[in-house]
């Protein structure tokens, strides 16, 4: 098998599909696998259906349109028998054998006038039936093939596993599943024995029941009824039995092979293998155009995967490198605002400083007798000493430190032991004076940088 572009797990699948189905050929299992997804499960139902002759899920549908079959006896190999099995029955397609020269002129002679005969009269059934509406309309097709079915069983217990589906059912079918569909048309008659041998011996035979369902498609139905007579009209059947042998060949659905009269199981067996065997090759040319078709959607479909993946990639790294632009833009706009608010804040401050350096009471003389001097020790280790009167408020020391250029802009005054916060923001020193806070002559004030 070649398992070229097939990974470990798909070639697991193929080996596994084949246990479960006894399917010799790996190829076929591979393409079985390919057309239903490498779906195993699906897969092994697909091929019961078939095996059972119902419809697999592709042809579920009983009004399935039927794909065209072209009917050109050019392009199918012929097999007429026109004796009965009492005059006797041996391995020749011809009513007899020519013998001599002038024996074989005859056998050529009659088989020009057969198959004049038989185009003539396919020609003259067509121009007959122009124009003219069929009486019997096909309303139930399904219908009519299981009714058929069921009584051929009755009748006919032994033969080939009959598909279970309509004509257009089998054709999809077949088409999809690259496979052959024979297709026998039953024409019950009290004086036609041939049908009844056909029936009885020739189809009941094991070794053509083990063929047919194990090569082709086996669909019947009988021409009495709707269904049965278009199929009749379809394929130009005028000689009964009848079975032709439809296949796929160039992508278009063919007849292959027409079977007509009856004939020994050995004989019908012999036919089927050279209609199967002259044809075999079409069917494996469409499987590797198939093959070919569906690896090369694979890998279209790879690739557009890669490529919406790479794609996907690309744009997220332009949505992160966006996000990342936006959250700099942010953090600089912010860092912008905070310095616009601190610029903002300074101007504010030293607009209060120049109007609160108006209220800054004049340092008393160092001989007052209601002078208190105060040392005031800064954040930054320098010291400041400034005299105050007694009278002076606890306002007019904080105005004072908040006007000098070395004192913090944001700070409390407090005393050191014991500890006392004589000014911050929350009372605003209350509005005391020195002496009421308990300052006397020479004091020691510590000042707090808040925005420390």
């Amino acid at each position: 098998m070649d398992v070229d572009g097939l990974s470990n797990d798909q070639y697991e699948k193929v080996l596994q599909f084949q246990d479960l189905t006894g399917i010799e050929d790996l190829n076929v299992c591979r393409d079985v696998l390919i057309r239903n997804d490498w779906n195993l499960e699906v897969a092994f139902q697909q091929q019961l259906n078939i095996r059972e002759g119902r419809p697999t899920v592709y042809a579920s549908s009983s009004n399935a349109r039927a794909p065209a079959v072209i009917n050109d006896q050019f392009m199918q190999q012929i097999f007429s028998t026109s004796r009965r099995r009492n005059v006797g029955r041996n391995s020749s397609d011809s009513p007899w054998a020519p013998r001599g020269f002038t024996g074989f002129i005859g056998y050529v002679i009659q088989l020009v006038f057969n198959y004049c005969y038989s185009t003539l009269t396919s020609i003259l059934t067509s121009l007959l039936n122009f124009g003219r509406n069929d009486d019997r309309l096909v309303t139930d097709p399904l219908g009519d093939v299981l009714r058929f079915i069921e009584a051929y069983n009755e009748k006919y217990p032994q033969h080939p596993v009959f598909y279970q589906g309509t004509y257009a059912q089998a054709l999809n079918d077949a088409k999809q599943e690259l496979r052959f569909l024979l297709v026998y048309l039953h024409k019950h008659s009290e004086t036609n024995s041939e049908v009844e041998s056909f029936c009885s011996e020739t189809l009941s035979d094991q070794r053509i029941i083990d063929y047919v369902n194990q090569n082709t498609l086996f669909w019947a139905c009988d021409v009495s009824s709707p269904e049965g007579y278009r199929v009749s009209h379809s394929i130009n059947a005028h000689t009964y039995p009848v079975m032709v042998m439809i296949g796929l060949r160039s992508s278009r659905m063919i007849i292959m092979g027409r079977f007509e009269g009856d004939c020994t199981s050995e004989e019908l067996l012999r036919r089927l293998q050279t209609v199967i065997a002259s044809n075999e090759l079409f069917l494996m040319q469409e499987r590797s155009d198939r093959l070919e078709r569906n690896f090369n959607q694979t890998l279209r479909q790879q690739q557009d995967e890669a490529y919406q993946q790479s794609l996907r990639a690309d744009e997220e790294k332009e949505r992160l490198k966006e996000i990342e632009l936006l959250a700099m833009r942010e953090k600089q706009e912010a860092e912008k605002r905070l310095l616009e608010e601190a610029e903002k804040r300074k101007e504010e401050i030293i607009k209060m400083k120049l109007k609160l350096l108006e209220e800054v009471p004049t340092e008393p003389p160092l001989d007052s007798p209601s002078t208190i001097c105060v040392v005031f020790k800064l954040p930054n280790g320098e010291r400041l000493e400034r005299r105050f009167c007694r009278t002076n408020s606890i306002n007019d020391v904080y105005n004072y430190l908040f006007c000098h250029p070395l004192s913090p802009d944001d700070f409390e005054i407090t005393t050191n032991f014991p500890k006392r916060v004589l000014y911050n923001k929350s009372n605003c020193g209350e509005c005391k004076t020195l002496a009421e806070v308990g300052l006397k002559n020479r004091e020691v004030l510590f000042v707090h940088d808040l925005d420390a």
